[in-house]
């Protein structure tokens, strides 16, 4: 599993193409640090980050799809 470092920075470089590229989606998204969990088990917190990197992925893929077939 990677490391929180690395999960937090790939979570910011996506979040900030999101935000440049598509701010009507950017705008939804729930930006929260109680959305990541808040523990003091390294682990767990590191499956919540990887866990929302994931679902920011998804979300970002199925934006992307459903506007190219309604172009």
């Amino acid at each position: 599993m990677k490391r929180l470092q690395e999960l937090t920075k790939e979570i910011m470089e996506l979040t900030t193409l999101i935000e440049e590229k598509y701010p009507e989606l950017y705008q939804h998204l729930d930006e929260n640090p109680v959305t990541l969990g808040q523990t003091n088990d390294p682990d767990l917190t590191t499956k919540n980050f990887s866990d929302y990197l994931e679902s920011l992925r998804t979300l970002l893929k199925q934006y992307i799809e459903s506007n190219e077939i309604n172009e």
